[in-house]
Parts: C-alpha cells; structure tokens; sequence
C-alpha cells in the first residue's frame, strides 16, 4: 500500500478518534470523564471543564478534518505534529495529578506518539513536492 494510502488512513482515523472522543466528553462526560484517567471528578461546578476538554477536541478534529479534506498534506503533517501536544499534555496532567498510570501512557502518551509518527510520515511524504524547484516559465522570444 503506497506511503500517502497509509497516511490518509491515519489520519483519518484519527479524526473520527478525536472527533467521537469530543463528542462523547460533550454530550455525556460524566460517562465519559473516568476514561480520562483521572483520580476523581471535579468538586463543585468543575463539570463544565469537562465540557471545554470537548470542545477543544473537536475543534482539533475539525482542523485536521479540513486540512485532509482540502488537501493541504504538509499542513496536515505539521498540525499533526502539534497537536501531538495536546494529547502529551494529557498523558503530563492525568499523571501530574496522581491518575491511572495505564490509561496515561496506554491512551495519552500512545495516541499522541502515532500523531506523531503520522505527521513525520506525512512530512517525508510531501518532502518532495515541498523540496521540488519550481520550473521557471518561458520566456517569450
């Protein structure tokens, strides 16, 4: 299967992941939040940040949704790299606050490492189209 097949596949897998992942912290996080990886639920009205990590991971699913759709593949690389971050960010918060050991690194840290691989994969699969001289034009006689 050729190098830009694989990517799309990841990538897009990715997107639906992020996507349903969002969805789900929106519509239902008290359902949803346990698989985070975090010790305990939110005192008081801290519910609502539940909501907010929802949002953001949708909103990180759409870009990349657009980015593909659109065809903007060095793009799609370099974002993925960067959202890589978000998910390290994650892995860095659910053990920083004495959570599931397993979900950190078997969730977190795993989901945002093949971000990363996927974005590297794409960055070499559009190195040469970005290396690639431009033709200069004709000149008339």
């Amino acid at each position: 299967m050729p190098l830009k097949k694989i990517n799309t596949v990841l990538a897009a897998a990715f997107i639906l992941f992020i996507l349903w992942f969002g969805t789900e912290f929106i519509l239902s996080p008290e359902t949803t939040a346990p698989g985070f990886g975090l010790p305990s639920w939110p005192s008081g009205d801290g519910g609502g940040f539940l909501i907010i990590k929802g949002i953001r991971d949708v909103v990180l699913a759409l870009v990349l949704g657009i980015l593909l759709v659109t065809g903007h593949r060095r793009a799609l690389g370099w974002v993925l790299l960067v959202e890589a971050l978000a998910a390290y960010g994650d892995m860095a918060t659910v053990l920083a606050h004495h959570g599931s050991v397993a979900t950190a690194l078997g969730v977190h840290c795993l989901t945002a490492t093949l971000m990363v691989v996927n974005g590297l994969l794409i960055m070499r699969e559009t190195r040469k189209v970005a290396a690639a001289p431009a033709t200069p034009a004709l000149q008339p006689a």
